[in-house]
This record gives structure tokens, sequence and C-alpha cells, in this order.
């Protein structure tokens, strides 16, 4: 029999002794007439109002002043006759409660003690003071709970781990003030993105999720299925295509802060659903672009930190400002492989290279993608300052304009901050007949294997017969920018992750 399939009782009896009690006190207070989730209970300011109001009051004083404050119960010490806790407010403010018996009565005072524990949700009521320690308090002429917790918090003996903290962020936010700010911290820097974007009359907008075919970006799709239009979709994989419709219509200055879903690995760096910024700009170019994306962070860096430099997590601070470092793309490799590398170098070559590197050689990688990916092996640990690494190899860029003066190469840049990639800017290629030739040699590559190739989009190319203008582009991850400002992993710079489900 299943966990599910066991009687009510049977589950109760299983569980351990902590959360039984809890669900046994939940039951006497029903029994008592005490709802446990009442519909609402009385409040009549912050616990963040009543400390900006009183920041100066004495120690050892009365206002007069009587108030309903909420909060849940961080810590609570109950003596005989005077009860002390800890409210704790969603922004992290803390107020303390006391209960004495000369002001709530030996009934209160034992109910509170006997039914209330770590974790609860109160309201109590009463005049705001100063302890006789200075500590701002409300002391309590009565109480409610607003709800009752049947789980007890983590404490500082056993904290959670990473793992737990992920899957269970609801409690990370209550018990950390890191996780608490982190989640603050972005819409914070959301708000800075689009506040940029507008003082340069970027338009914002939302392109669709369900795509008929994925393209603009090589990566693996998610598949569906529509139902209603009983025929197959995709979820997206980067809004590009959409937003260069949007160009050619007019729409010369666009941007789009979108979900993204690549059916990927994921670690430190990599989720399967992530946050992406996308942005074009007509009559510009990959250099007009990069001015644009330095822009957006360092004016991230800021709106969170009131300078260029931030603070990470773990106490180190980095340099966002200034003007920022420029390699070739094919220097680096050049440097890091002890021998001339250029993007006519022939694939032999680079295998033999990757070789003598110990790299695992993918035999579906063409000659740009090993390129690349002997760069990484040799180079972007050395890339912690923020780094445009310039002109990629034009046959792994199939939505980019040829360098006008190098030949194999594409007007693409990667910005390398922390050792990771942040961002990818282009001069996006216009030329519809060229486009059509390129989006057929990515589909011949979808045919003999290739999972990340794009697809032939008819509509995308009849969009582009109408004529764009010359136009760079960008594309930023919301997430990476997170942990560009805060140094954590992406686990922790988005709130709610994908998990896999726990195993019994």
């Amino acid at each position: 029999m299943s966990k599910e399939e066991q009687p009510a009782a049977s589950v109760e009896d299983d569980l351990p002794e902590q959360l039984r009690i809890r669900r046994e006190k939940r039951a006497g207070l029903i029994e008592r007439g005490v709802e446990p989730y009442p519909v609402s209970v009385a409040r009549t300011a912050s616990l963040a109002e009543i400390r900006a109001k009183y920041a100066s009051l004495e120690t050892d004083s009365t206002t007069g002043d009587i108030q309903s404050l909420t909060g849940r119960i961080i810590f609570k010490r109950d003596t005989g006759k005077l009860c002390f806790a800890t409210l704790r407010e969603g922004d992290g403010t803390e107020l303390q409660a006391m209960l004495s018996l000369d002001k709530v009565g030996q009934e209160t005072l034992d109910s509170w003690k006997s039914d209330i524990d770590l974790g609860d949700i109160v309201s109590v009521s009463g005049e705001i003071i100063t302890s006789k320690r200075g500590e701002l308090s409300i002391l309590a002429n009565s109480y409610a709970i607003a709800a009752k917790s049947l789980r007890p918090l983590p404490n500082d003996h056993k904290p959670m781990s990473e793992e737990t903290r992920v899957r269970m962020r609801y409690v990370d936010l209550i018990v950390r003030d890191e996780a608490r700010a982190n989640a603050r911290l972005r819409p914070a820097v959301m708000r800075s993105l689009r506040e940029t974007f507008h003082q340069q009359n970027f338009v914002e907008v939302e392109t669709p999720m369900l795509q008929v075919m994925h393209g603009g970006a090589a990566a693996r799709p998610f598949k569906s299925f529509s139902n209603a239009y009983d025929m197959d979709l995709y979820l997206r994989i980067a809004p590009e295509l959409f937003l260069k419709r949007c160009v050619v219509g007019g729409i010369e200055r666009v941007f789009e802060i979108n979900r993204n879903f690549r059916n990927e690995g994921a670690d430190s760096s990599h989720s399967p659903e992530f946050a992406m910024i996308e942005s074009y700009q007509a009559y510009g170019d990959w250099r007009s672009i990069a001015d644009l994306t330095r822009t957006l962070v360092q004016n991230a860096a800021l709106a969170i930190a009131g300078s260029h430099v931030v603070t990470h997590h773990d106490g180190r601070k980095a340099d966002l400002g200034g003007k920022w470092r420029e390699i070739s793309l094919y220097d680096a490799i050049t440097e890091g492989v002890g021998e001339s590398v250029t993007a006519l170098t022939p694939l032999e070559d680079l295998k033999k290279i990757a070789t003598k590197l110990g790299m695992k050689i993918d035999p579906k990688w063409i000659t740009g993608k090993l390129a690349e990916e002997i760069f990484e092996h040799v180079a972007k640990d050395q890339l912690i300052a923020p780094t445009f690494v310039m002109g990629f190899p034009i046959d792994t860029s199939p939505l980019v304009r040829a360098h006008r003066e190098l030949p194999g190469v594409a007007e693409k840049w990667d910005l390398y901050v922390d050792g990771f990639e942040l961002a990818t800017g282009y001069s996006e290629l216009i030329d519809p007949v060229i486009q059509r030739d390129r989006l057929v040699e990515q589909a011949t590559l979808g045919a003999k294997g290739d999972l990340e190739a794009m697809q032939v989009d008819e509509d995308f190319l009849r969009a582009m017969e109408f004529a764009m203008p010359p136009t760079g582009g960008m594309g930023m991850g919301v997430d990476r920018l997170l942990m560009a400002l805060t140094g954590l992993g992406i686990r922790e710079t988005i709130l709610f992750p994908l998990v896999k489900p726990e195993v019994d």
C-alpha cells in the first residue's frame, strides 16, 4: 500500500515527533474554538513602519501608541511571568514582542507558552515601548494566531544544505537574509535594465514562447504538442527571429526580457529554463551594441551597489567600470596553444591541436565549433575582468554578418565576466539571399544529426525580403548578469530553478 493509499490516522502515526506534536496542537486549538488559520487578523502597521517611526526612542520608554503587528516567530523565550519573542516580516524587518503576566493574564500567557512554536505567524496587539535593554518592542495586551506552522524551521545547529535551499526556497527565504536579499536584487536589476533601454528609446515587446519551429540560436529545443492545432510545437530557444521581424516592421530599437528553454545540460552556469534579454538597434553594429551592453551592465551595478564596483557574496570585489578590454578569439587561441590559428585553419589541424590538449572531440563538430571549444579550453578561465572576445567563426554564426575585413570570421563578440559568457553581440546579417543559404546549411547539419542546428524558417525569410536596415543585435542572460553582480551560481540567482523530484 502506497503512502497515498494509507488511512489518515496511519500516516499521522508515521510522522516524526515534532510534526506530530504540531498537528496535535492544531487539533487542540480547533477543539477549543480557536481558528489556527483565520481569514484575517488585526494589523495596523508593518514592523518596518514602526521601526522607522521610533528609530530614536530612548531606552525604557513608553509611547502610549497601541498597535497590532504581525510577523513570523523566529525566536521565543518563555520564563515564568514574562515571555519574549522576535517577530520577522517578509522583508526581514524584526521586532521584539513581550508578553507579561500582569498585562495578558495567566490563561493567555499559558496558551502562548503551550500553543505557539517557532515558525508560527501571529498578530500581537499592545503598546510600542523600549525595553530596559533598549530593544524596541511591542508589549502585548493580547495576541492571535495568524497561521500555525506544522513544520519546524531549520536551526543554526543544522543549517540547510545547498540542495535543500534550492528545493525548498520558501524555507530559505524565511531563514536566510542572503536569500531574501537575492530575491529583491533581481527586480532592482530588471528595473535598471528597462530604465536604460527606455532612456535610449527602445520599445519593449513580447514574442511567442510556443513556436512552430525553433531558431535564433544553436541549441536543442524542448518539443511539445498542441491538441487544439494538432501539431508539434517548440518552446523557444531565443526570440531573435521574431524581434528581427519587429525591426523589419519599423520598430527600429526593440528589446524583450524573456524566458527561454534549452534542452541541454545543467551546471553552475547553465539552466534548462532561463531569463534573457535580447535587443536590436537599427543602424547599429556589433560595436554600438557592445557600448549598449556595457551601459546596461554598469547601470545595473550602480542600481544595486551605488558603484561600478560590486561586492560578491564571498566578499570579493569586482570592478565592472571603465572601458572593457577587447581580445581576438583567434589571437587568444594562438596564444593558448602556442601556434598560429586563424579562421582558415583546416579542421584536421584543429583536431591535432585538440588531441594534444587532451580534449574529447565530438565527430559532429564543424571547423568553427572545434575552434570555439579549443578557445574555451585554453582561455575562458583567464577572462575574469569584463572582456569582449571579438571575431567568431562564420560557420557557427548563421545569423551574423561576415567580418568586413577578415575572411571566415563573423562580426560577433562574446562578453566574458568571471570566466563565463555573459552576453553575445553581432552585426546582423540582413541579406535575405545569404540568410537563406546559411539556414539551408543549418538544415543540412540537422539532417546529419546535429540536434542544435536551426531550421529553414520561410516566414522569417519572407520578412527579411521586405528589407531590414543595418542592425546590431545582442543577447544577455539575466541570471548570468546576477551571477556577475553577486558571484553566486546560477541556481542561487533563480528563485525557483528546475530540480529533480524527490525520491522517497
